[in-house]
C-alpha cells in the first residue's frame, strides 16, 4: 500500500497538493479548458478553502481563473459593446456615466472581489461624499447592474453583487429623491396667460402651449413635422422622437430615432387651443419665409428658429427658465403693491408641462388605458402613479367643498 504524502506539519496531502521548500502550500490542476493551473497559500487550511471554492465553481461552470483577471471595466466595456438594441442617445448616456463615475476608480477593482457591501459602499460614496442626485445614482446602478449580471450568465462570477442593494439604500434617509410636482391650476392659468400677453415670450407661445396641451416629451414635439398633423381630424401622429447625440468635444448632433418605447408611436387629439397654437406658428413662419432644415432625410418641421433649425430641447427649457424667473419678479412686484402673498412658480422644465398635462388629464379622466395610451406610457405604473397623485390633489378639493354639507 502506497504512503499518503504529507506536509512538514506531519498532515496528509491530497492529490494536486504540495509544499514547496519556502513553506508554502500549492493546488494544481486543470481548468475545463485543459490547461494546468496552479494557486498558493500560505497555510494548507487556507488552500483547502481555495481547492473547494475551485472544484464548486467548475462544477457549477464557472471558469475559476479567468475572473481573478477580469475588472470590471473589461466586464462594462464587452457588456456595453453588445448592446445593439440601444438606442445611440441611450448608450451615449450610459457610457456617459460609466466615465464619469466609475472608471477610473471603483471600475479597476477585479470581478471576483466585488461583494454586495462593496456595491454598498460605492454607492454610498457617490451620494453623500460626491454628493450626486438619487436620480444619478439610479442611473449609475442601471449601468452596473446589467454587466453584474452578463458576469453571472457567462459563467465569470457566482452572484450579481449589486442584486438588491439599491432597494437598501432607497429606506435610508439620504435617499431623498425630489417628486417632479405639476403646476396647479391657478399657476398654469397664469403662467399661460403671462407667455400670451408678453411682447418678448409671445414667440414661445406656440412650443409652450403645445407641450401643456399634449403631453409630448420633448423630443416628440419638436420632431414634429406639418406632415403629422391631421387637421381635418384634429390629431397628431406621434411616429419618430427629435434627438441630441453628444459628443467628446461637447457638441451633439442631431438625429431622428423612432419613439422612446413601443407605446410612444400613437396618435394625439388636438383640442382647441392646441390647434390655434399650430396654426398661429403656421401663419408666423409664412410670413417669415422660413425653410426648414433637414434631418436624417426629415424635413418640414413645426418648430423652428429664425434661421429654419429645428429648435432644441435646451433652447425650450432655457427659455422656460426665463420665463419663470421674469413671471416671479413681476409677480412679486404685483403682490407687494396688492399687499398679498405672490403665487411663485418653482422652476420647471418642459417635462414638467407634460407631468401637468397628464395630471389634469387624470383629474378629468379616468380610464387608465386611455391615459396610458395618449401619454405613450410602456407601463400602466407609471400613468397609475400619477392618477395617484392627481386624484389624491382632487379629493382634498371634493372634501373641502363638503364644508358644512354632510353633518348639518
Amino acid at each position: 500500500m502506497a504512503s499518503s504524502r504529507k506536509d512538514a506539519k506531519g498532515y496528509a496531502l491530497h492529490t494536486g497538493e504540495c509544499q514547496r521548500s519556502d513553506g508554502r502550500y500549492a493546488y494544481s490542476y486543470t481548468d475545463p479548458e485543459g490547461t494546468r493551473r496552479t494557486v498558493y497559500a500560505k497555510s494548507l487550511a487556507e488552500l483547502r478553502q481555495k481547492e473547494r471554492k475551485i472544484i464548486r465553481d467548475m462544477e457549477d461552470g464557472i471558469d475559476a481563473h479567468f475572473p481573478e483577471r477580469v475588472t470590471l471595466n473589461q466586464l462594462y466595456d464587452k457588456y456595453i459593446g453588445q448592446k445593439y438594441d440601444l438606442k445611440p442617445t441611450t448608450k451615449a448616456n450610459y457610457m456617459y456615466m460609466y466615465e464619469h463615475f466609475v472608471r477610473d476608480g471603483f471600475g479597476r477593482r477585479k470581478i471576483s472581489s466585488i461583494r454586495y457591501t462593496d456595491i454598498k459602499k460605492f454607492y454610498y460614496g457617490l451620494l453623500i461624499d460626491r454628493k450626486v442626485s438619487p436620480a444619478t445614482l439610479d442611473n449609475v446602478h442601471t449601468v452596473l447592474h446589467p454587466a453584474f449580471q452578463m458576469g453571472v450568465r457567462d459563467g465569470l462570477i457566482r452572484v450579481n453583487p449589486s442584486e438588491g442593494v439599491m432597494a437598501e439604500i432607497k429606506k435610508s434617509h439620504f435617499w431623498v429623491k425630489p417628486k417632479r410636482h405639476a403646476l396647479t391650476v391657478p399657476q398654469q392659468r397664469a403662467l399661460t396667460e403671462f407667455v400670451t400677453n408678453n411682447r418678448e415670450f409671445c414667440g414661445w407661445y406656440p412650443v409652450f402651449i403645445v407641450l401643456l396641451g399634449t403631453g409630448m416629451r420633448i423630443g416628440e414635439c419638436l420632431g414634429i413635422r406639418w406632415d403629422d398633423l391631421d387637421f381635418e381630424n384634429r390629431v397628431i401622429s406621434v411616429n419618430h422622437n427629435l434627438t441630441q447625440n453628444p459628443h467628446a468635444d461637447g457638441t451633439c448632433t442631431k438625429h431622428i430615432s423612432t419613439p422612446k418605447t413601443r407605446a410612444g408611436e400613437r396618435t394625439i387629439p388636438m383640442i382647441d387651443e392646441v390647434v390655434d397654437a399650430f396654426l398661429k406658428e403656421y401663419e408666423m413662419q409664412k410670413c417669415m419665409n422660413y425653410e426648414s432644415e433637414e434631418i436624417d432625410g426629415f424635413t418640414n418641421f413645426v418648430f423652428l428658429t429664425s434661421g429654419g433649425s429645428v429648435l432644441s430641447a435646451g433652447s425650450v427649457n432655457r427659455a422656460l427658465d426665463r420665463i419663470t424667473k421674469s413671471f416671479n419678479e413681476q409677480e412679486a412686484d404685483a403682490a407687494k403693491k396688492e399687499k398679498r402673498e405672490p403665487m411663485v412658480i418653482p422652476h420647471f422644465s418642459a417635462h414638467h408641462l407634460r407631468h401637468t398635462f397628464c395630471t389634469r388629464l387624470c383629474e378629468n379622466e379616468t380610464n387608465l388605458k386611455v391615459i396610458q395610451s395618449v401619454m405613450g406610457h410602456k407601463d400602466i405604473q407609471t400613468t397609475m402613479d400619477i392618477y395617484a397623485e392627481a386624484t389624491e390633489e382632487k379629493k382634498q378639493e371634493i372634501m373641502a367643498n363638503l364644508q358644512g354639507k354632510i353633518i348639518i
